[in-house]
């Protein structure tokens, strides 16, 4: 029976695993979608949901708080300007995986780790008017 046994090792020791963490968290409310193996996204979400309830929050102790595991003063004041209030009436769930297939180079399965209201938006092609070049009889 696995009892308290729980979140992944990712290959790493104690010290490089939080350090991953951190940094994808950090890298993640920089761009608010990052693409990361599944098993990192899964590992990741936790911490990205206890930021932004924070966020939520906005006092002197919960900035702190956030500076505190956050890599990058940018990254806290995006968190806590932009992104907390964008969910101040949402109890939950603020981030969104989807699985985007496997990796060419050792067929690791990847997935992009995204806030909600951020959806993807594929650039329209511009289409080419036929009718501007010279006509042919």
């Amino acid at each position: 029976m696995r009892h308290l046994v729980k979140g992944r090792k990712l290959g790493r020791t104690t010290a490089h695993r939080r350090a991953l963490l951190r940094n994808l968290v950090t890298s993640f409310f920089e761009k608010e979608r990052i693409q990361t193996t599944l098993a990192k996204a899964k590992e990741a979400r936790p911490f990205a949901e206890k930021m932004i309830t924070l966020a939520k929050k906005n006092t002197l102790p919960t900035r702190r708080r956030a500076l505190a595991f956050l890599t990058k003063e940018s990254a806290v004041t995006r968190l806590f300007n932009d992104i907390g209030p964008r969910f101040s009436e949402r109890p939950g769930g603020y981030t969104r995986i989807v699985k985007t297939g496997l990796r060419l180079g050792d067929g690791a399965q990847m997935a992009l780790l995204e806030l909600i209201g951020s959806e993807y938006k594929k650039k329209e092609k511009k289409k080419k008017d036929k009718d501007k070049g010279p006509k042919k009889a």
